[in-house]
């Protein structure tokens, strides 16, 4: 593997603990990124099957794990449309299934695919190569949509102020280059957070569809686990977790209540026991290790026993 593709996972010991990958049991990664996940499910002995939209991170991993032969399969595609992808392969239920909702290093430190504000790059943010860029975007997008996207992908408190700056700054020339978006979201502003940190991840959340992928993804893939097969999701931004804490919550409650009735009921929707009573975070080693692990969040179920992988959630 080229040395730009290196992977250092995150959360491996934990992932891998609660995956128990072993020979016969086969796992989705569904974000296959650099690899380094499924690496380490590969040498546990599980079959790995996995997804990316990146054409250059798939090229370089099935050329890296090679050496595993038929256990491992990397196929291109967004992991929304994986159910489907391997229904079509005649898989319908798998005995564990990771998510790890980060952008890739590689992707971080290739200024030509314009994720980072610190490289001068064309602005992309796609992870495939097709549809709309972040360039598409910010020059089309009214002030409104744009300041909606910094808010609820950014958590951005300065949304509409940066929205109208963009606006006003594209009626004069388009903006085509991540610093000189960044330049103009920064206007001299000084800190130890760069001002446009929250504004660019939020334009790669939509320019991705990221959230709608990941609202799509969760009750398809419960639907593909077996009774017993776990599902674990990282997530590295306050609105995914919120999501992947709802769903498994939802899903994992022995009983819900309302008001109106004279007791608890057993809960009708109740497929998983959750194996993360809160979100597992890196340790104190791995933080000083990897830095970029800060931010993950962790949470793990397992499919309860008597359902059968396919039915719908």
């Amino acid at each position: 593997m080229s040395t730009s593709f290196r992977h250092e996972p995150v959360l491996a010991a934990e992932v891998i603990d609660f995956l128990r990958p072993v020979l016969g049991r086969t796992i989705i990664d569904g974000t296959l990124g650099g690899g380094g996940h499924s690496s380490l499910l590969l040498k546990g002995g599980a079959r790995v099957l996995a997804f990316d939209r990146d054409p250059e991170a798939l090229a370089h991993t099935r050329a890296h794990l090679a050496s595993h032969g038929e256990l491992f399969t990397a196929l291109e595609g967004n992991f929304a449309e994986a159910p489907g992808t391997l229904a079509g392969l005649g898989i319908q239920g798998v005995d564990g299934i990771l998510l790890d909702l980060g952008v890739s290093s590689h992707q971080l430190d290739t200024p030509e695919r314009g994720f980072s504000f610190q490289r001068e790059g064309p602005l992309d943010m796609r992870m495939g190569n097709s549809g709309r860029t972040a360039a598409d975007l910010v020059n089309t997008a009214t002030a409104s949509e744009l300041a909606r996207i910094f808010r609820e992908y950014g958590d951005e408190p300065r949304a509409i102020q940066f929205a109208a700056r963009i606006v006003r700054a594209r009626e004069k020339k388009p903006l085509t280059t991540t610093t000189e978006l960044a330049g103009l979201i920064a206007a001299g502003r000084q800190g130890p957070r760069h001002p446009a940190t929250r504004v660019f991840q939020a334009l790669r959340i939509a320019v991705n569809d990221e959230i709608g992928s990941l609202e799509l993804a969760l009750p398809a893939f419960a639907a593909l686990l077996a009774p017993g097969g776990r599902m674990a999701v990282i997530t590295f931004h306050s609105l995914e977790d919120r999501i992947v804490k709802h769903f498994f919550r939802r899903h994992s409650v022995a009983e819900v209540d309302d008001p109106t009735w004279p007791a608890p009921r057993p809960n009708p929707e109740r497929l998983f026991n959750a194996l993360t009573t809160r979100s597992v975070t890196a340790s104190p080693t791995e933080l000083a290790s990897n830095p970029r692990s800060r931010s993950a969040r962790l949470r793990v179920v397992e499919r309860r026993p008597g359902g059968q992988p396919g039915a719908t959630p």
